[in-house]
Parts: C-alpha cells; sequence; structure tokens
C-alpha cells in the first residue's frame, strides 16, 4: 500500500472533527500510516484525513460488490419464478 497525501477534502473534513471522533479514527488506522504519524512524518490532520480518504474508497468498493450481489440475488430470483 503506497500512502499518498490527502485531498482537500477530507483534510478540511478532518479539522472539523472534535477530538472524540478524531481519536476514533485514529485507532483504526493499520498498515504504514500509523507508523508515518508516530514518527511525525504527518500531521494529525493530515493522518485522519488519509484515514477518512481510505475508509471512503473502501466504502465505495464494498457498495459497488455489495450492489452486484444484489443484482445477482435479482436475477437469480427471477429465474425461479414460474
Amino acid at each position: 500500500m503506497s500512502i499518498k497525501n490527502a485531498s482537500e477534502d477530507f483534510i478540511k473534513l478532518a479539522e472539523k472533527l472534535d477530538e472524540e471522533s478524531a481519536e476514533k479514527i485514529l485507532s483504526r488506522m493499520t498498515g504504514k500510516l500509523p507508523k508515518r504519524f508516530i514518527k511525525e512524518k504527518l500531521t494529525k490532520v493530515e493522518a485522519i484525513a488519509l484515514q477518512l480518504e481510505l475508509e471512503d474508497e473502501l466504502l465505495q468498493d464494498w457498495r459497488k460488490n455489495f450492489a452486484k450481489v444484489n443484482s445477482s440475488d435479482d436475477n437469480k430470483k427471477k429465474k425461479d419464478k414460474p
């Protein structure tokens, strides 16, 4: 996983978070991201923004896959009806 810079939209969103929400997001970091944050290569806002962006991408992928599953199930139900 290569780490990129966070987009401005996610940086603005990260700046608006309260401390509790920020901590929850930071606790979900995995891979190279926590190491970069701990070694102070990233600011807290940048780390949160990158995590939010990653979670958004994962959610979009999940939605796309779930739509395929639902479509597949709908097609099976149509075939099973007499």
